[in-house]
C-alpha cells in the first residue's frame, strides 16, 4: 500500500511513501502522517490519496514513519479546494497547506492543549464530620483556616463546583498557603484541560431587528436572486444596513441546518462586528483570524470537525480553509477590498474567489456585499453571470453626506492652508468637537513623513536593500523602509554636503495627529494605522474607545475605510486625494473612487446629515465629480470602456511574470529570455520584460511581464505552457538561483 502525501515544502505535486502493513489500517486520506524527507529532515505531511503497486522499479521509496491522527483533519471538500487554488494560482499545494493549516497542526510536537490547575477536597475529607475535624486542626493557623473557608464557600460541600487555584488566590489568600492545605492532605490539586476560545452567552434570536421595508424588499430579492443564482451582489449604499440583512440570511440558514461563513477584509472590522453578531448567535459564532493565537486558531479548526461545530464563522482571508460539513451560505462583505489578496508568501490567491470555488463544491450560496463593488464582480452582475440586488437608500431615509471640495492647489497658491489643513476644514471640525460630535481625517501614508530631504543639496536617504526612501518615524527616532522592514538611525548631517539643515517632505499619519494637537489642544485623539494597531488589543481599543465616545478625533489610514460604523462621526476630511489618484496602476482610479466613497460613508450615520471635505489639487477630473454625487454607474461606464480598449480586466485576465535575482544583470538578460519564450507560444499577449516602480527589493532586483489572456483561451493549457517556460529558465545554470513566480488576477 503507497500513500501520496502533500509536504509543506515550495515543490509541485505529491511525494509518494510506502506504508507498513502496521499502519495500513490507521492511514486514510486527510490524515496527518510523520515522514522522512532528504537525509536527515522529518516532516509532517497530509495523505492526499491512497492506492496499491506496482510502482516503477527505479522508484526509490520510504516508509511512513508515524500515523499522527485517530480522524482526519482534512476533510475532502477542503483538499479539492487546496488543489484547486495550487492550480488555479500557479503555486505548489505544500505552500497551499503551510497557508491554510495553523502551525499547530503542521509541527511535529504538535498543539499543546491549554490546562489549568483545579482544586477540590481529598476524599477523605467530603463528609460533615471531616470537616468539622479539619477545621478543628486548622485552629492555630488562621490564615489556612480562612483560606479553607473560602474554598468551601466556592466550592460548598453540598453542590461542589470546579474552582481553579487562581480562583482561590484571587480572593487573597496566598500561595504559600494554599500550598500548606495540599501538604496537609486537606486540599489535593489536579490539572485539567480548558478551552481557549471564547464562551459566550446562549443565542438570542430574539434580539433580531425587524427589516425596514426596502431592507426586506432587498432580502426578498436576495432570496429570489438564489434561485436562480449561485452568487449575488448586493450593491447597498454605505449605512444602507446591509448588516442586518446578512443577519436575517444567517438566521435562515441556521434554521435550515446549514453553517454560514461570514468573511470580513480586515482583522480590524470583526471587533465590532463580533459584538453585534454575539448579542445574537452567542455561542454558535466562532472568530477565526490571525491575530488570534495558534493555540486558539487549532481549537476552533478541532471544533470545526467536532460533532459540536460553530454554525457561524466569522472570520478574514484564512478562514476560508476551515473545515464545514454543512455549508450553506457564505457572505463576502466589503467584497471589492483588496485585503482579500494574498500577495506574499505564496498562494497569491483571492479570498473572494476561493470562496466562490468552496461554496461551488458544497452547493452553497454566496452573497457578495458592498456600496462600491469591483469592477469584475459589477461586470459579472450586470451580464447575468450573478445576480443583482440594489439598495440605493440609507436606512431610516438619512441622506448622503454633503461633499464639499476644497482646490487646496489655490489654497497654496493663496497661503491660505494649515500645513494640510484647508481653513473650511478646521473650521469644520471645530464645530463638530464643540457640539460633542466626533471627526475622522484620512490620510492614506503612516508614520511622520514619506522622507527626508537635505535643504542644501537635495539628498534623500534611501534603503540599503530597497529602491524606495525611507519613511521617518518620529516616535521612535528612526528612519524605517516599508518593503523589509529595516531600520536607520536618523542622520545628524547630510553625507553629500554636511548641510545639518534636514527637512522631511509630505505627511504621514503621526505627523497630522501632532500638527491635530497643536490645533485642537482640546481633541481626544486616537491614531489608527499598522503601527498603532500591531496587536488585537489595540484594534479593540481604539475602535471601542472611538465608539463609546472616550476618544472624538480619529486620524487613519485606509484601514478606517472598512466599513466601520460609528454613530456621532459628523464631518470626515479626505486630506489629500491626489495621493491615490497618482499611482502608476491601471486600478488605481477604481481603488481611489472605492476609498474615497467608503470613508465618506462613515460621516453621518444617525441622527444627522454628514459633511465630507474632499481636499485636492485636481477638482475638475470627472472622478471627482463622480464621487461627488456617488455617481458609481457613472463611474463604472467611463472605465468600463477605457478597460475594453487597453485589454484589461473584465475583459481579459492578467498574469504577471515576476522575475528576481540578486544580480541586476542575471535578472535583466533573465526577463529579456523569458519573454521571448513567452511570446513564442502567447505571440502579441506578451509585455515587456520591465521594471517595476519599485525595481529592488530586499536586496532582490526585480523584473515583471504582463501576460493578457483572452477568456476563450484554455488556461488550462496556458498554465502547462508557462510552468514549462518556468522550468526551462531554471534549468539554465546561469539562472540556478533566479526566482520566478506568477500572480494570476493581480490587484
Amino acid at each position: 500500500m503507497f500513500v501520496d502525501v502533500i509536504l509543506p515544502v515550495p515543490l509541485d505535486g505529491f511525494f509518494t511513501y510506502s506504508v507498513p502493513s502496521s499502519a495500513a489500517e490507521q492511514v486514510e486520506v486527510g490524515k496527518r502522517v510523520l515522514v522522512p524527507f532528504g537525509r536527515s529532515k522529518t516532516y509532517v505531511g497530509i495523505v492526499a490519496k491512497t492506492h496499491r503497486g506496482p510502482l516503477p522499479s527505479d522508484f526509490q521509496i520510504k516508509d511512513i514513519l508515524q500515523v499522527m491522527d485517530a480522524t482526519p483533519i482534512l476533510l475532502d471538500t477542503q483538499l479539492r479546494l487546496w488543489q484547486w487554488i495550487s492550480d488555479y494560482y500557479m503555486s505548489p499545494i505544500g505552500e497551499v497547506y503551510k497557508a491554510a493549516l495553523p502551525a499547530g497542526l503542521k509541527a511535529e510536537d504538535g498543539y499543546k492543549p491549554k490546562t489549568e490547575i483545579f482544586i477540590r477536597l481529598t476524599p477523605q475529607f467530603r463528609s460533615e464530620q471531616a470537616l468539622h475535624i479539619a477545621l478543628d486542626m486548622l485552629m492555630r493557623a488562621p490564615k489556612q483556616e480562612t483560606a479553607f473557608v473560602g474554598f468551601l464557600a466556592l466550592s460548598p460541600l453540598d453542590a461542589p463546583q470546579p474552582i481553579t487555584r487562581d480562583e482561590l488566590l484571587n480572593q487573597g489568600h496566598s500561595l504559600q498557603t494554599v500550598t500548606a492545605l495540599v501538604k496537609r492532605g486537606l486540599l489535593e490539586t489536579y490539572e485539567q484541560e480548558v478551552g481557549r476560545l471564547n464562551h459566550s452567552s446562549e443565542p438570542h434570536l430574539d434580539r433580531i431587528q425587524p427589516l425596514s421595508p426596502i431592507q426586506q424588499d432587498a432580502y426578498n430579492q436576495i432570496q429570489f436572486s438564489f434561485l436562480k443564482k449561485n452568487v449575488t451582489l448586493l450593491h447597498g449604499v454605505t449605512s444602507s444596513g446591509k448588516t442586518e440583512i446578512y443577519i436575517h440570511l444567517i438566521r435562515q440558514a441556521l434554521e435550515q441546518k446549514q453553517q454560514v461563513l461570514y468573511l470580513l477584509p480586515e482583522i480590524g472590522l470583526t471587533v465590532q462586528m463580533m459584538e453585534r453578531l454575539q448579542r445574537v448567535f452567542g455561542n454558535r459564532l466562532g472568530i477565526y483570524h490571525s491575530k488570534y493565537s495558534d493555540a486558539e486558531r487549532v481549537e476552533i479548526w478541532q471544533k470545526q470537525l467536532s460533532g459540536h461545530p460553530y454554525d457561524v464563522i466569522l472570520g478574514a482571508r484564512s478562514a476560508v480553509f476551515l473545515p464545514f460539513r454543512q455549508l450553506g451560505l457564505v457572505i463576502v462583505d466589503e467584497e471589492h477590498e483588496t485585503s482579500y489578496k494574498q500577495q506574499d508568501p505564496m498562494p497569491r490567491y483571492h479570498a473572494r474567489s476561493a470562496a466562490i470555488m468552496l461554496a461551488q463544491m458544497m452547493g452553497a450560496k454566496v452573497l457578495l456585499g458592498t456600496a462600491t463593488p469591483s469592477l469584475e464582480t459589477y461586470h459579472n452582475a450586470k451580464t447575468g453571470k450573478y445576480g443583482l440586488v440594489e439598495l440605493f437608500q440609507r436606512y431610516k431615509g438619512i441622506e448622503l453626506p454633503v461633499i464639499q471640495v476644497v482646490d487646496i492647489k489655490d489654497l497654496q497658491h493663496r497661503k491660505m492652508m494649515n500645513g494640510p489643513f484647508s481653513p473650511l476644514l478646521l473650521s469644520k471640525v471645530r464645530e463638530a468637537l464643540e457640539h460633542g460630535e466626533q471627526a475622522i481625517l484620512f490620510q492614506n501614508r503612516r508614520g511622520y513623513a514619506p522622507m527626508i530631504e537635505c535643504k542644501q543639496c537635495g539628498w534623500v536617504p534611501h534603503c540599503q536593500h530597497c529602491d524606495v526612501s525611507l519613511t521617518l518615524h518620529r516616535n521612535l527616532n528612526q528612519l524605517t523602509c516599508h518593503y523589509c522592514g529595516n531600520t536607520y538611525q536618523v542622520p545628524a548631517e547630510c553625507p553629500n554636503c554636511s548641510c545639518t539643515q534636514l527637512q522631511t517632505r509630505g505627511y504621514g499619519t503621526e505627523k497630522i495627529e501632532a500638527e491635530v494637537h497643536d490645533i485642537f489642544p482640546e481633541a481626544r485623539i486616537a491614531r489608527m494605522d499598522l503601527d498603532t494597531t500591531r496587536s488585537r488589543q489595540a484594534y479593540e481599543r481604539i475602535i471601542n474607545d472611538f465608539s463609546a465616545g472616550r476618544t472624538n478625533l480619529l486620524i487613519g489610514t485606509q484601514m478606517i475605510s472598512k466599513g466601520l460604523d460609528f454613530d456621532k462621526v459628523s464631518v470626515v476630511g479626505i486630506l489629500n486625494a491626489d495621493t491615490m489618484l497618482n499611482y502608476p496602476d491601471f486600478r488605481a482610479y477604481e481603488h481611489a473612487f472605492m476609498m474615497m466613497a467608503q470613508v465618506s460613508g462613515r460621516a453621518g450615520r444617525k441622527g444627522k446629515r454628514g459633511l465630507v471635505i474632499l481636499q485636492t489639487k485636481s477638482p475638475d477630473l470627472p472622478l471627482i465629480s463622480q464621487v461627488v454625487h456617488n455617481d458609481y454607474a457613472a463611474f463604472c461606464r467611463s472605465l468600463l470602456a477605457e478597460r475594453q480598449q487597453f485589454r484589461y480586466p473584465p475583459y481579459y485576465r492578467l498574469v504577471y511574470v515576476y522575475l528576481k535575482h540578486r544580480q541586476n544583470a542575471v535578472v535583466e538578460a533573465a526577463g529579456v529570455e523569458m519573454g521571448a519564450r513567452l511570446r513564442q507560444w502567447f505571440s502579441g499577449r506578451v509585455l515587456g520584460p520591465d521594471k517595476p516602480g519599485i525595481s529592488k527589493v530586499k536586496s532582490l532586483s526585480i523584473r515583471k511581464i504582463v501576460l493578457k489572456f483572452e477568456f476563450t483561451l484554455n488556461m488550462a493549457d496556458v498554465r502547462k505552457y508557462l510552468a514549462l517556460a518556468q522550468q526551462q529558465m531554471l534549468q539554465d545554470k546561469r539562472y540556478a538561483s533566479l526566482q520566478i513566480y506568477y500572480d494570476v488576477d493581480p490587484l
